[in-house]
């Protein structure tokens, strides 16, 4: 007992002086994953796989360390999430519109990239995941339903990246990369008390404060660029295998499980020799989140209880995410940058009653962005993207048979950052 609670004092006190403790809390998102990161790739929708994006770039595409160079970079980003559900009609539910509390997000991020020779990098840095963040002041589940669930109602997942990053350059067409990456996780929930009945163990099923979650996994990348006019990028990071959450053992499958799932990505950008000025690019993800019990185990019928190995879960299926964007050097200066991507819906409709607890509704990101050069050194970012509302409406079979639940997100973020070159 003592070796884990020095653990997790540990992993908090780097956390706290990393001054991360944000970092997964919530920003643009795919699922509960960013789409993009660093100013550079979110000013794109996310790409960034087949074009240099800056240091948090390497997050996407490790084989870039060598078009990033002597580079450090330091962002911030401003996230507006607008989220909640609605319950109409009679049945265990209280009717009414919920809207999550917390609704305005600062997350610092940064990195160093070193170029080691001509043909080598290696670079650190720091990325968080989308997260999952509800607050509501009322709890939907009346007493009729069960035990009286307290308030507030809802949970906070924070997902902290820290990847070291090596880059080798094959050839003037081929460069490779490949970066360990670290990952802690925190997880609280609050309100589920009306669950209990269904957990094979209450009591580690909500109210249990912060827990901690450590583990890893790998990071690898290829940049092929045939010409000057195109690059193509390919990119996939592993499923992060990570310790348990003990102290919600009764509420996550397989007693408190929650691995991080693997993503892939694909990816071209074109140049085209008549208008050097320009690159268009272009990007195809998936996001295999069914590979993780805990995530896509289905909540719409309870046969199994919570926390079992095929507990309830949230229901979702893998994510495809398709990206369209382009760049525009207007000066030596100025840079502009713009793009949109959708993501498939991953939710169906009878598993709306959970997932009030991670309304990952939203499909579509429509970014801008800018980079100015100050001088040689020095160099800003600056963007912002608008999330659209989207909506998930359905029942639940097992606990909400008559009554719609409507599931429903909308998000702005501003990012801005500061680069520093030598």
């Amino acid at each position: 007992m003592k070796i884990k609670t020095l653990r997790r004092n540990a992993v908090a006190g780097a956390m706290a002086l990393l001054g991360l403790m944000t970092a997964g809390t919530a920003q643009a998102t795919n699922g509960y994953f960013a789409n993009g990161y660093g100013g550079g790739s979110k000013g794109m929708a996310g790409s960034g796989v087949a074009v240099p994006t800056g240091v948090l770039g390497l997050a996407q595409n490790p084989a870039m360390g060598m078009k990033v160079g002597n580079q450090a970079g330091f962002c911030l980003t401003l996230f507006a999430p607008d989220r909640g559900f609605d319950v109409s009609g009679a049945g265990g539910l209280a009717p009414g519109s919920y809207d999550s509390r917390n609704d305005l997000f600062a997350i610092p991020c940064g990195g160093v990239n070193f170029k080691l020779n001509d043909r080598s990098a290696v670079g650190l840095f720091m990325f968080g995941n989308g997260g999952m963040n509800t607050e509501y002041s009322n709890n939907v589940f009346v007493p009729g339903f069960g035990v009286a669930g307290t308030t507030p109602l809802g949970v906070n997942l924070e997902q902290l990246f820290i990847a070291v990053n090596y880059t080798y350059q094959v050839n003037d067409q081929l460069s490779i990369g490949a970066a360990p990456v670290f990952a802690v996780q925190r997880f609280s929930a609050t309100g589920l008390e009306n669950f209990s009945g269904f957990s094979m163990d209450p009591a580690s099923l909500t109210n249990n404060g912060d827990d901690w979650s450590t583990g890893g996994g790998f990071n690898l990348g290829l940049l092929y660029e045939p010409n000057a006019a195109w690059s193509f990028g390919l990119a996939y990071r592993s499923k992060m295998q990570m310790s348990k959450f003990d102290k919600y053992a009764g509420l996550f499958a397989e007693q408190g499980d929650f691995d991080i799932p693997a993503v892939a990505t694909i990816g071209a950008a074109y140049t085209p020799p008549s208008a050097p000025q320009w690159t268009i690019s272009t990007e195809y993800q998936r996001i295999f989140y069914s590979d993780v019990a805990s995530i896509s185990n289905s909540g719409a019928v309870i046969s199994t209880p919570f926390g079992a190995d095929n507990g309830p879960g949230f229901g979702w299926g893998d994510m495809d995410v398709i990206r369209l964007a382009a760049i525009y050097r207007y000066s030596d200066k100025l840079t502009l940058r713009g793009g949109v991507s959708y993501s498939s819906k991953f939710i169906k409709n009878d598993e709306a009653l959970l997932n009030i607890l991670a309304p990952a509704t939203p499909q579509w990101h429509i970014s801008v962005g800018a980079s100015y050069k100050i001088n040689e050194r020095w160099g800003m970012t600056a963007s912002f993207t608008h999330v659209p509302d989207a909506e998930v409406t359905g029942t639940n079979p097992s606990l909400a048979p008559t009554q719609p639940v409507t599931l429903r997100m909308n998000q702005n973020e501003f990012a801005l950052g500061m680069t520093y070159r030598w």
